[in-house]
């Protein structure tokens, strides 16, 4: 009796844990979000190169002792380009969408990410998918429309950079789970993610103007690395401590942060547009995480850039 009331409250207390670096998780990735509008004086291009190489900090902490002479080393070289290439157009994507569109528009379209999943596990794992989860992409499909409003006002040529993300976000799902069904360390798939990340960044130097620095701005694009990077690894280890059932549902405070910074920050007021577009995502993205869960299958992660 003793030991099951031991082993209860030990899982309770990893719940709280996981359900805590869940949240702090989606608040690092929402001021992340902030300081890339703030600093739109900066290429994109720029920024992303700071976000990869200031992200890797935290990922050395995680390398064992034992490795770290060779911690580089992989057998699945492909793999890791495929994820990293497809994983920095995402994240390249994602940062003009920042720029150029409101914070809860980005959010909102951001979280159709699972819908395109499904359908990338159709065409690319062979899987067999049923009503429920055909039912979810399409109110999915439907939120996205709604909150880009084609045919309604003069299409904003910017909302096609969400769903860029979205559909790199698909991509990187089906090979980050390939890669550690391998049995590929996480610190080495946040690794080759980084460096591609940069060198991609890289290449926009002679064409996208960038600029030197002030000693303030240094400081807020070192904050984006370090927060996008941090932000990952909470992330992941909210889903190794707690139940996935009741840390997953936390990724919807993102929403909330993002009208919040949003109003506060940038006088952003979200539309009836938005707010509906953002509730028919939320309730897609809602039914396939349960299905999944159901099915006990890996959960994608909700962020990853």
């Amino acid at each position: 009796m003793v030991n099951i009331n031991e082993n209860t409250k030990m899982i309770k207390n990893q719940n709280h844990l996981g359900g805590l670096c869940m949240i702090l998780s989606v608040l690092f990735f929402s001021l992340m979000d902030v300081l890339i509008k703030i600093t739109d004086e900066y290429d994109v291009g720029q920024v992303m190169f700071f976000r990869a190489i200031f992200g890797l900090i935290p990922i050395f902490f995680l390398i064992p002792k034992k490795r770290l002479k060779n911690f580089y080393k992989t057998k699945y070289t492909r793999l890791h380009f495929y994820r990293s290439f497809i994983g920095a157009i995402a994240m390249y994507a994602i940062f003009v969408g920042l720029r150029n569109l409101e914070l809860a528009e980005v959010t909102s379209m951001a979280f159709s990410g699972p819908i395109w999943v499904v359908i990338f596990s159709i065409l690319f794992l062979g899987e067999k998918i049923r009503a429920k989860r055909w039912i979810a992409v399409g109110l999915g499909f439907i939120g996205v429309l709604v909150i880009s409003k084609p045919g309604f006002d003069d299409l904003n040529f910017y909302y096609i950079y969400p769903v860029i993300f979205t559909l790199g976000f698909a991509g990187v799902s089906i090979f980050i789970r390939k890669l550690t069904l391998s049995g590929e360390p996480v610190y080495l798939i946040a690794f080759y993610f980084s460096v591609c990340s940069a060198i991609f960044g890289l290449f926009t130097l002679p064409f996208g103007g960038w600029l030197i620095p002030t000693s303030y701005d240094l400081g807020l694009l070192i904050l984006i690395g370090l927060l996008g990077s941090i932000a990952n690894l909470l992330l992941t280890k909210s889903y190794q401590l707690a139940e996935v059932s009741l840390t997953t549902p936390l990724k919807y405070l993102s929403l909330v942060f993002a009208i919040i910074f949003g109003f506060y920050l940038f006088n952003e007021t979200p539309t009836i547009y938005t707010l509906s577009g953002a509730g028919l995502i939320v309730v897609s993205s809602a039914i396939i995480f349960v299905r999944e869960h159901q099915l006990k299958k890996p959960i994608t992660l909700p962020r990853q850039q």
